[in-house]
């Protein structure tokens, strides 16, 4: 075992502890132990035969990662109660019950890595931006607004990590607990090439709700949708009438610097609407913890004594 480094907790005043293992159930395992065991100074290594014999007994089933409520009673079946307990079944015997999983968890308890350790993220395939209105919505021009400030977060969402698509699916729908009549409506619109440009989403996603829109309900949620994203410059480009992507890069570029230095939303598209009109469509964060590290705002005040 070693000692705790105090410069986290120094500088920044938040607690940090660390679990090593020669797998990522043993890692994860460990790093719960340090948590809960204040003489180890912050950080348990499994890695050795021996520390995993000391320490498996003391865990309890539920505190194993991948082991969830329906294989705690499988487990109890077998007579188990601690991970030393799963670490001791046959892994075969165990896999006519718990499935592959479980042989994994039990392979990995004993120092065997069966789950592989990504080194780098793998890409996505889909993004989504979806949210629920404060307050109902019930003109196309509102709707449009928050469609295209939903479309403006997909661009920065696809742009972060150098991704394109060449769709979005639009989507809006009332509440099902409001008494008036009830609607969901959804549609997809296709560009002529892959793109992450706020400007080519905002316009495809305004056409798509204007679209499917119809009047006489009172719309509680909206949303962008898009699947199969691909890195933009691997992207096929259109026959006719191709996006300028340098252009389009530079202004996206700086568009994201603005809003990365002074806040996001910043500079958005017109099409979003200005703020003093955004109030009816925006989303809920009644149950919002304090952004106490973010805005000064928010940040407790102690009264004087």
């Amino acid at each position: 075992m070693a000692a705790r480094s105090p410069g986290v907790s120094t500088w920044t005043g938040v607690p940090t502890c660390v679990g090593i293992g020669p797998t990522k159930t043993l890692a994860k395992l460990a790093n719960k132990i340090a948590k809960n065991t204040p003489q180890l100074g912050g950080v348990c290594d499994l890695t050795s035969e021996e520390a995993r014999r000391e320490w498996l007994p003391l865990v309890a089933l539920e505190d194993v990662w991948g082991i969830g409520r329906a294989s705690q009673a499988k487990l109890g079946a077998f007579g188990c109660k601690t991970a030393a307990d799963v670490a001791a079944l046959d892994p075969k015997h165990a896999r006519t019950t718990l499935t592959v999983v479980g042989e994994r968890i039990i392979h990995e308890l004993r120092g065997q890595a069966c789950i592989d350790l990504e080194a780098v993220a793998p890409t996505r395939k889909g993004c989504a931006v979806t949210r629920s209105f404060c307050g109902r919505v019930d003109t196309l021009e509102m709707m449009q607004e928050a469609i295209a400030a939903h479309a403006a977060r997909l661009g920065e969402k696809l742009r972060d990590h150098g991704l394109a698509t060449d769709h979005v699916t639009v989507f809006f729908h009332t509440s099902p607990f409001d008494n008036g009549p009830s609607r969901s409506v959804s549609t997809t619109v296709d560009f002529p090439e892959a793109s992450n440009d706020t400007l080519v989403l905002v316009r495809a996603a305004k056409w798509g709700a204007r679209r499917i829109w119809k009047s006489g309900y009172l719309y509680a949620k909206a949303g962008l949708m898009t699947v199969d994203i691909v890195p933009l410059e691997n992207s096929q480009r259109a026959l006719i009438g191709a996006l300028d992507r340098d252009k389009s890069g530079r202004l996206m570029e700086a568009l994201d610097a603005c809003n990365q230095k002074h806040g996001r939303g910043v500079v958005f598209p017109a099409a979003a609407g200005v703020a003093r009109q955004r109030k009816a469509w925006t989303a809920k964060f009644e149950m919002r913890s304090p952004r106490y590290t973010t805005r000064l705002d928010e940040v407790p005040v102690v009264g004087q004594a």
